[in-house]
């Protein structure tokens, strides 16, 4: 992705309860990717690595991947 993903969609708001927007920024480990693999803005990569935590923490997304 080269590209602001939230931008190109329209999306102000960056929900931790929306699973499949977030597992598209996580590598199959689990791990966040980086914004040069994303090509998302510093501003929505720190709203996204929030929401993911906060979707690890309710038991969402996985801390680890097999």
């Amino acid at each position: 992705m080269s590209y602001d993903y939230f931008a190109e969609n329209n999306i102000s708001h960056i929900d931790y309860k929306d699973i499949a927007v977030l597992k598209k920024f996580t590598n199959p480990h689990g791990r966040i990717l980086t914004r040069r693999r994303t090509g998302i803005t510093a501003k929505n990569q720190r709203r996204v690595s929030n929401a993911i935590k906060r979707a690890r923490i309710m038991g969402l997304l996985p801390f680890v991947a097999n």
